[in-house]
């Protein structure tokens, strides 16, 4: 004689309360995460020294980082990671300045170490 689901031990009603959480967990959707700027390598090429600030700001947009404590480099951080891939895409582009003119650029400056 078979028991209906209602009758069942509530052990067995918790096993299945469980595996069902963890069954759907899985099936969660992890969106992409995306934050920084995200720059064409034609716009990071066309900023060459002695361009002013505003030029800058034009080409490559805001930084993410302008720091109080250093006013002659400008940071572009750029960061992805797709959904549940451990691998993480990241740039960084660092802008100096003399005064207010581009002294030079630094393209893919590792992420963790930048100079």
């Amino acid at each position: 004689m078979m028991r209906s689901p209602v009758m069942m031990k509530p052990m067995t009603r918790t096993v299945a309360a469980l595996l069902t959480a963890v069954v759907l967990a899985a099936c969660v959707y992890r969106i992409d995460v995306q934050q920084g700027n995200l720059l064409d390598e034609e716009d990071i090429a066309a900023v060459k020294p002695g361009m002013t600030r505003n030029q800058v700001r034009f080409l490559l947009g805001t930084p993410v980082i302008a720091d109080s404590f250093r006013p002659d480099r400008w940071d572009y951080v750029y960061y992805l990671r797709k959904g549940r891939d451990p691998d993480v895409e990241k740039r960084w582009v660092l802008v100096n300045f003399d005064g207010d003119k581009v002294r030079d650029v630094q393209r893919d400056v590792p992420f963790d170490q930048p100079s």
